[in-house]
């Protein structure tokens, strides 16, 4: 089973998408900040980290570097409402894959399921 850490400082976001991918057979950890990762990230193996870019204490590109350092096989998949931190976190972190909010639930299992090459266990796909 895929294993995802989420990182999202909105509460009402972080449990809306833990939901739908969870639904989706997906294996969900969240936390609603950077900081609050990092343990997860140092201690346990996940197979993606979905994590927002701007959170308070330490924002997602923070996240996504050490996640590179501590744990490179891990994919990352960033959120964000705001365009020009899109090309920072590109720039940042190349590898990663961002997806801009606003965004329909299909679009983000649909990006984990080409990621992992796996289907979604529901309709949403």
């Amino acid at each position: 089973m895929v294993r995802i850490l989420l990182a999202e400082d909105d509460e009402s976001m972080r449990a809306y998408l833990a939901r739908a991918l969870e639904r989706s057979g997906y294996e969900v950890v969240s936390v609603s900040t950077g900081a609050q990762a990092v343990p997860h990230i140092d201690s346990d193996r996940f197979d993606l980290l979905l994590t927002d870019i701007v959170m308070p204490e330490m924002d997602g590109i923070e996240l996504a570097q050490h996640a590179a350092a501590v744990a490179p096989d891990m994919r990352i998949m960033f959120i964000t409402g705001f365009a020009a931190v899109t090309l920072k976190a590109g720039k940042a972190v190349p590898q990663a894959k961002v997806l801009s909010k606003p965004f329909h639930l299909r679009d983000l299992v649909l990006e984990v399921e080409r990621m992992f090459g796996t289907e979604s266990l529901t309709g949403l796909s």
